[in-house]
């Protein structure tokens, strides 16, 4: 199995929220990475149809509804690029342009219509995007890793690194089997071993600066708390990946890392949830949805967390108030999505997360900068 994602930047977010055509069309598709795509794409002409239908009784010009049915026919010809698939496939498209990007995570099928594009969705691929990078660390070898959501670690080429305390302390007999005191002294051997993991902090800094994703520690004792106490990249995982990784296969070094970041993300959200309530013992939080727009109209939101699967159809309008419609068609722009627009434009933080993780369990819950 070959898997291919493309998570998009946030730049290009921006760029996505920036649209307003009024004929914006936003389909989310789960696709199978074993399927040789056929199957998906008789599901996408499916729900181009649906989006024609909708385009056509929101009045969109047949022109531009032509324009836009060609973009797909285009993509759905694409033999090279139903090849290799992911877990959910996101196409944006206008009369003028279609993007699309294949996620990690399995997302609902969905088809939506409006001024805008529908990406409450695509925010759960960069809310947990399950990327961290792995540095192996034994007394013999050190290796960096990166791991993506799906397949096996890849090794990262840094021909600086030392291959080992020998090579880094210019010592002998060093050998992860050895009792203490045969070789060397404790003393002597952890200073080894801070000179060791001195130089691949200094030699890793370069490429991680900068970076906001987890370093996972994969090492056995002493050296990892020795590590530890010389790190200086900010985002090291508290927890490691335990014992000596030199027998673990690049396979096991990617499952043991996601195991690490389920963790990582399940106690940010349950952070998330305290910060949440004690907000709102202040006045600073909660989940009604007509307060959260016109805060979130004033930049008042720090925190927004929404439930990647449901839409509130109806409109966010310039003050902050809202007007809530029946249905959701091409004329009703979600109310959530348009939140989250502004909140994203205000440099607040967005999380896509699932409906069981909203405090209240709603539709949309925020924390704020200040109270009203």
């Amino acid at each position: 199995m070959r898997l291919h994602t493309n998570i998009p930047t946030r730049g290009e977010v921006s760029r996505l929220f920036a649209n307003n055509d009024p004929a914006s069309v936003s389909i989310y598709l789960p696709t199978d990475p074993t399927s040789n795509g056929q199957a998906e794409r008789i599901a996408l002409k499916n729900l181009v149809s649906e989006a024609t239908r909708q385009l056509e009784e929101a009045g969109i010009p047949k022109r531009d509804i032509a324009d836009i049915e060609a973009h797909f026919e285009d993509l759905a010809g694409d033999g090279q690029f139903w090849k290799f698939q992911a877990r959910t496939l996101a196409v944006f498209a206008t009369p003028d342009s279609l993007v699309g990007y294949r996620l990690p995570n399995r997302l609902s099928e969905m088809v939506a219509v409006a001024d805008r594009f529908h990406l409450k969705p695509l925010l759960r691929a960069i809310t947990f995007p399950q990327t961290a990078l792995v540095l192996a660390l034994s007394q013999k070898s050190s290796r960096l890793f990166e791991v993506l959501p799906e397949g096996s670690a890849t090794e990262v080429d840094l021909p600086d690194l030392p291959q080992g305390v020998e090579d880094a302390a210019r010592i002998v007999h060093v050998d992860d089997r050895a009792p203490k005191g045969k070789t060397q002294s404790s003393a002597a051997e952890k200073s080894h071993l801070r000179i060791y993991s001195r130089t691949i902090d200094r030699v890793i800094r370069p490429l991680i600066a900068g970076r906001d994703v987890p370093l996972i520690l994969a090492a056995a004792e002493p050296l990892d708390s020795i590590y530890r106490s010389v790190n200086t990249y900010p985002h090291l995982a508290e927890k490691s990946i335990a014992g000596n990784p030199d027998g673990l296969s690049e396979t096991e070094i990617a499952s043991k890392a996601r195991e690490i970041l389920d963790d990582l993300y399940a106690r940010q959200l349950a952070d998330l949830h305290d910060l949440y309530e004690k907000r709102l013992a202040e006045g600073r939080a909660g989940n009604d949805i007509a307060n959260i727009a016109r805060a979130a109209t004033y930049g008042m939101v720090h925190t927004l967390l929404v439930d990647i699967d449901s839409v509130v159809p109806g409109f966010v309008h310039e003050d902050g108030s809202v007007e809530f419609a029946e249905t959701d068609d091409g004329v009703a722009f979600g109310i959530v999505d348009e939140i989250a627009r502004r909140v994203w434009e205000s440099r607040g933080t967005v999380l896509a997360v699932r409906r069981e993780d909203v405090p209240g369990g709603g539709d949309v819950a925020a924390i704020l900068r200040y109270s009203f």
